[in-house]
C-alpha cells in the first residue's frame, strides 16, 4: 500500500512539474532574435499582467490595409522600472500612435517580442535590457 501512494504521489509530482516547465518558455524558442521588426501603428489594447503584458497594435501595410498585431513585453513590475506607465498615469493608452522595435515570432503570425517603445510625445522606454543570447 505505501509503494502505490508513493508511486502515485511520484506520478502527481512529475506532472505537476511539467506543467511548471511548459508554463515558462525562453525568448529564443518563440520568437526569432534574427528578425527585427520596427512598425508604427495605433495602439488597440495594453494588458499590464503577469507574468508578461501585451500591447495590441494596428499597423497598415503597404496597400493601405490594416493588420492587427500582438506584442509581447516583460510584466508589470518590470514595465514601471523602465519608466513606462499605465494610460490613467500619462503613460500607453489605447488610440496613441507609437513606434516600437521587436522581433517577430517563430511561428509565423503577426506578433513578436517588443525590445523598447516610443511613445506620440517621443518618450522611449527599452523594455527589453539584456542579451536574451547571453548565458
Amino acid at each position: 500500500m505505501k509503494r502505490g501512494i508513493g508511486g502515485l504521489w511520484a506520478v502527481v509530482g512529475l506532472l505537476m512539474a511539467g506543467t511548471f516547465l511548459s508554463a515558462h518558455h525562453s525568448v529564443q524558442a518563440e520568437f526569432d532574435l534574427n528578425k527585427p521588426l520596427t512598425m508604427t501603428g495605433v495602439v488597440t489594447k495594453v494588458e499590464w499582467i503577469n507574468p508578461h503584458s501585451y500591447l495590441y497594435l494596428d499597423v497598415k501595410d503597404d496597400s493601405g490595409n490594416t493588420k492587427h498585431w500582438a506584442f509581447e513585453m516583460a510584466g508589470p513590475g518590470a514595465l514601471r522600472r523602465a519608466g513606462l506607465s499605465r494610460a490613467d498615469r500619462g503613460g500607453l493608452k489605447a488610440g496613441d500612435t507609437i513606434t516600437v522595435n521587436a522581433v517577430a515570432a517563430k511561428d509565423g503570425t503577426d506578433s513578436g517580442l517588443i525590445k523598447d517603445v516610443t511613445l506620440p510625445d517621443g518618450r522611449k522606454f527599452t523594455i527589453w535590457t539584456s542579451d536574451p543570447n547571453a548565458k
